[in-house]
């Protein structure tokens, strides 16, 4: 039986959906959530493009969304701004 990888975003048909899928997932207490939600959204975008896009690394993009991932507001800040997201916040 084959397999394939599943992401949460196939199941995200417009910007405001993966807008609202992320801002859900930056207000959960554990910062992790947020950087694995991300991450789905910049491997649906593609690694290599948004690289290209933000003028950051591969590389260092694929170690920012792993388990280890550590990123600088920066970092960041740099993918939210490619990928067009507006995080929220709620009073």
């Amino acid at each position: 039986m084959k397999t394939e990888t599943y992401n949460p975003l196939d199941m995200l048909n417009s910007q405001e959906e993966v807008n609202a899928y992320l801002n859900l997932a930056f207000l959960d207490d554990d910062p992790k959530v947020f950087l694995l939600a991300l991450g789905y959204v910049a491997k649906k975008h593609g690694m290599s493009k948004l690289a290209q896009e933000s003028g950051l690394n591969r590389e260092s993009l694929y170690k920012t969304f792993s388990a280890q991932g550590n990123p600088r507001w920066e970092t960041l800040s740099k993918v939210l701004h490619c990928l067009n997201i507006k995080l929220q916040t709620y009073a």
